[in-house]
């Protein structure tokens, strides 16, 4: 049975992984192969290990684990979806903050988030369509009134945005998959006449507004950006006291299968993935369900998009409505789209429960069908901004804008062990753990490559094994810690 396994996995793996690929070809099991090693990456709290080698392990015979005996089962064999990436939000507020540190620090962190070697290699992003509440200042890319949007100029965000966005993209190798979100519409386009505050896009606008995401995809593009995807709306059930703007799921499905889905391919963007919902998990499904139902809003809806703040609401994360979703709709790409920690505090800082909240939310996301993960602003000042609604939040990277020093919170780290050695056109594997302490997933990059992520957020040091087959290396898991296994 063992010899079974290990033709099944080398005849996947080198399938993945032809001879004209410029890296080693593997024409065997990984596991049978002497020179296959695993290599641990560490991050744990009360340590200074941070994304740091800690061990490189050879496999040896394993047999039936006992039940006493904590173990973390890969099964390269079943395969799922493909990972697109992991990111973060250039908004107008990182911008603001990156243009105010000394040049070596801004291509640090350039470094330290789009480079896989120097960094943590992020390989998607997101920016707002005008302004969000991560701006200084409320603003739009036309004059009032201008419905032909004759006027339409993105000037504004030629002085801090782009310029980052530019950087970013070169850091990154030339290639940064961008999507964009707006916030609000102008407010002359609304019920309340304002961008704040909710309110509704009137009926008279919606062609207008289909139009304005033409507009800033094709300048941003003519000017070097290219855009990948786009979401309707940001947040549409939320009346904030920033830039917002409310759908109920009809109104949602009638604008995209009327105006927006329409638009895009009339425009010759009809290859942009189009995003629906882009809230949280709490009515994900409800919202899915109402808009990929409809036949002529769904042919133009590429993927999901959903945030994390219904555990701020009491809802708890429900990441069982992601597995619904995925269950219900399995040809439609479920994307995490933003999340952060908001209520800034600049003494609390340092507490680690922050970055256990982006592994558990990585993890089960990624477990229920995830394809791409984007966490919000990659940047912020030592006050949790700017933002123009006093709505401060924290960032994995703060600057002091006084002296200029980064600080990089754990949460940096913990999205590191995944978007640095999970690269894009992975495929999700089995990881399955026989203890509710430790919380894992799995990937098989391009390269035959396999990766392992495990999370401890117990308060105890848990040895296990890590099994493929009938082969395994034995791991200790520090408490508060997240692992990478990289099987190579």
């Amino acid at each position: 049975m063992y010899q079974i396994l290990l033709s099944t996995i080398a005849t996947a793996l080198l399938a993945l992984h032809p001879s004209t690929n410029n890296q080693k070809t593997i024409t065997s099991d990984p596991i049978k192969k002497k020179e296959t090693k695993v290599t641990v990456y560490t991050t744990a709290e009360n340590s200074n290990l941070r994304l740091t080698q800690t061990a490189v392990l050879n496999f040896s015979a394993y047999g039936q684990p006992f039940e006493t005996e904590p173990a973390v089962f890969v099964d390269p064999n079943k395969k799922f979806q493909t990972f697109l990436g992991v990111g973060g939000a250039i908004t107008d507020a990182s911008a603001e903050v990156f243009a105010k540190l000394p040049k070596n620090k801004q291509q640090e962190l350039l470094e330290k988030y789009y480079d896989v070697n120097k960094g943590i290699g992020f390989s998607i992003a997101r920016t707002n369509i005008h302004s969000c509440d991560f701006s200084s200042d409320s603003y739009t890319y036309v004059k009032e009134n201008d419905t032909e949007l004759k006027s339409f100029s993105v000037a504004h965000d030629q002085q801090y945005r782009i310029p980052l966005i530019k950087q970013a993209i070169a850091a990154a190798g030339g290639k940064l998959p961008m999507f964009v979100s707006p916030w609000s519409p102008p407010g002359w386009m609304k019920d309340n006449k304002d961008m704040l505050h909710g309110g509704k896009l009137l009926p008279a606008y919606y062609q207008s507004w289909a139009n304005y995401y033409i507009k800033f995809i094709k300048t941003y593009q003519e000017i070097g950006i290219p855009i990948w995807a786009l979401s309707v709306q940001n947040e549409p059930m939320a009346k904030q006291t920033w830039e917002s703007c409310n759908y109920t799921a009809e109104e949602e499905t009638n604008f995209i299968k009327n105006y927006l889905g329409p638009t895009l391919v009339k425009s010759g963007l009809g290859d942009k993935k189009l995003i629906a919902w882009d809230h949280n998990r709490d009515l994900l499904y409800q919202r899915a369900s109402a808009v990929l139902n409809d036949p002529a809003a769904a042919k133009y809806v590429w993927g999901i998009g959903f945030h994390w703040y219904e555990s701020w609401t009491g809802g708890g994360n429900i990441y069982d409505n992601v597995a619904r979703v995925h269950e219900a709709f399995p040809n439609t790409h479920l994307m995490f789209t933003e999340g952060c920690v908001e209520k800034f505090d600049a003494t609390r800082i340092k507490e680690w429960r922050y970055g256990e909240l982006y592994g558990r939310s990585m993890i089960n996301d990624f477990n229920n069908g995830t394809v791409a993960w984007n966490d919000w602003n990659i940047l912020l000042d030592e006050k949790g901004g700017p933002n123009h609604v006093g709505n401060f939040c924290y960032a994995p990277v703060h600057a002091n804008t006084k002296t200029g020093e980064l600080t990089y919170l754990n949460s940096f780290y913990y999205i590191g062990h995944f978007s640095k050695f999970i690269r894009p056109g992975a495929k999700r594997i089995i990881s399955s753990a026989s203890r509710g302490q430790i919380l894992t997933t799995a990937f098989q990059n391009t390269n035959g490559s396999i990766v392992v992520v495990v999370m401890n957020p117990s308060n105890d040091t848990i040895p296990y094994h890590m099994s493929i087959g009938n082969k395994a290396v034995a791991v200790s898991s520090l408490p508060h810690s997240i692992q990478t296994l990289v099987i190579e």
